[in-house]
């Protein structure tokens, strides 16, 4: 059971990783590298390193995504060129 739930965070993390790269729009993508952080984290909290998990949710998931959104609002780059 357990690692049913490893293999599907694990999917998780593929999945928002492939959305931050194919996604038009700036803030959409971080928020979806901010999600691959977020299942990270998960990930290491299934595999026993409670840690590890808590740096990884505190440091990528939330600081460095929020530093990034704010420097995409700041700079303008919610506007796509197509």
């Amino acid at each position: 059971m357990l690692e049913m739930l490893i293999l599907l965070v694990c999917g998780s993390i593929l999945v928002s990783g492939v959305l931050a790269v194919m996604l038009n729009n700036l803030m959409a993508a971080m928020v979806s590298a901010g999600l691959a952080s977020l299942f990270a984290a998960a990930s290491y909290v299934l595999l026993a390193a409670p840690d590890v998990a808590m740096a990884e949710a505190a440091i990528g998931s939330g600081l460095a995504t929020l530093i990034f959104l704010y420097a995409i609002r700041k700079t303008g780059g919610d506007v796509t060129d197509e």
